[in-house]
């Protein structure tokens, strides 16, 4: 083992004890605790250039010393081996969110496991519709002069609208109806179908043209609804009992996850299905920010759908957080796509 790999074993070490411990590492427990195969005046050595290089600092009423933000950044570049999930931990998550019973639920009781597994605040956003493609238009007729629309996406976004027609139609021109509707619909991007919805009182058939008005109207208001702004929080409380990792920002943390703009912008940036990114401490650009970790990843199969993640201190545990988020996430993925 080189040099350099040596201090990163005393490094990960000094993380380890850390997180666990909340407590200053010292060599001797180093020593003690860690088969690093080197003697206490090497593991001190290797202190002594960690803190120089910044990785590692020393809070003024210890002798111990602690990860700094670069330190923690090294770790977790490093990282090669992700803690996976145990066997029953990912039968447990599956079960749970396959029980879920449309797309509310099983955002809800995703950030209710990620919050469980990972003992932080966990957040989710809504699918966005922009990326959102329709799957299908159901139109049911409830009397002569009425319709009820019923729209699915690939996000399992259903949307329901009841349609007052002004207008008696009999079953051929519902029928026919349906017919232009899911052509202009169907497989379409959710942007793209609202266009093609508004050209249908101008291109359709004339006889049909005030019910194709009224639909149009009543559709186009459902494409262009704006869910991505919305998004789920859960286990907040689970900050507080952390309380000590935020000295005097607990407060500044919470208000930041209560402005829910900042972490949109956060879960936006997580655009690459499967590929789970860390801020860590100064790296958030929210100043509210700078005393926490965030770690999120993209939803979906192939385009994600939206953002997930969670936020908690920068002392946590990197590898099972990023497990879980991981984990979570894809099967979120596999059951709003269907997969």
């Amino acid at each position: 083992m080189n040099a350099d790999e040596r201090r990163f074993a005393v490094l990960r070490a000094i993380v380890a004890d850390y997180v666990s411990t909340h407590e200053p590492v010292g060599s001797k427990a180093l020593v003690d605790r860690h088969n690093l195969g080197v003697s206490s005046a090497t593991v001190r050595n290797d202190m002594a250039a960690l803190e120089e290089d910044g990785l590692i600092a020393q809070p003024h009423t210890s002798a111990g010393r602690i990860p700094t933000d670069k330190g923690y950044r090294q770790f977790v570049d490093r990282i090669s081996q992700v803690k996976p999930l145990s066997g029953a931990e990912r039968r447990a998550v599956q079960s749970f969110l396959e029980g879920a019973v449309d797309l509310d639920d099983v955002l809800r009781r995703s950030v209710r496991l990620l919050a469980q597994l990972t003992r932080q605040v966990a957040v989710v956003q809504y699918p966005t519709l922009t990326r959102s493609t329709v799957r299908h238009l159901e139109v049911v007729q409830l009397t002569p002069a009425r319709l009820m629309l019923v729209l699915i996406t690939d996000s399992g976004r259903v949307d329901q609208r009841v349609v007052d027609l002004g207008d008696v139609l009999g079953e051929t021109d519902v029928a026919r109806l349906r017919e232009m509707l899911g052509n202009a619909l169907n497989g379409r991007k959710l942007s793209e179908a609202s266009a093609a919805v508004a050209e249908l009182p101008e291109t359709g058939p004339d006889d049909l043209r005030m019910s194709l008005t009224q639909v149009a109207t009543v559709l186009i208001e459902t494409l262009v609804e704006h869910p991505e702004e919305r998004m789920v929080l859960g286990g907040t409380a689970n900050l507080t009992r952390s309380h000590g990792d935020f000295p005097g920002s607990l407060r500044q943390v919470l208000e930041a996850l209560e402005e829910q703009v900042v972490v949109m912008r956060l879960l936006a940036a997580s655009q690459d299905s499967g590929l789970v990114t860390v801020r860590i401490g100064e790296e958030n650009e929210a100043e509210d920010l700078r005393t926490a970790s965030v770690v999120t990843v993209g939803y979906g199969s192939g385009t994600p759908l939206g953002g997930m993640g969670v936020v908690g201190p920068t002392r946590m545990d990197y590898p099972g957080t990023i497990s879980a988020v991981h984990a979570v996430a894809r099967y979120v993925g596999e059951i709003l796509t269907g997969r």
